[in-house]
């Protein structure tokens, strides 16, 4: 694959950096260096070998939704409110 100058241009500017000639230059030839050095993975013989997904095995545990007593009430948490209308706490306008 052939790196252009519109390629680091186009890079920089999705990366919001601004470049100077000499950078654009060294920049095209590290590219080039990165992209030869994992180019070498195609040459990997990889037949019967299992395509790693996790590192370690991974599991949800799951629990049980359970409502456990509070010893709070809704009037007591509302009396930590600032403001509350209705019981709801009454917050500013966003918009």
């Amino acid at each position: 694959m052939e790196i252009t100058r519109e390629d680091i241009l186009h890079l920089a500017d999705l990366s919001n950096f601004s470049l100077s000639e000499e950078e654009i230059t060294s920049l095209g030839g590290d590219l080039k260096n990165i992209i030869k050095y994992i180019s070498q993975l195609d040459e990997l013989n990889v037949d019967g070998v299992e395509p790693t997904y996790q590192v370690f095995e991974m599991e949800n545990i799951w629990r049980k939704d359970e409502i456990l007593p509070q010893d709070a009430n809704r009037e007591e948490l509302l009396a930590l409110a600032p403001d509350s209308e209705d019981y709801q706490v009454k917050v500013p306008k966003v918009l």
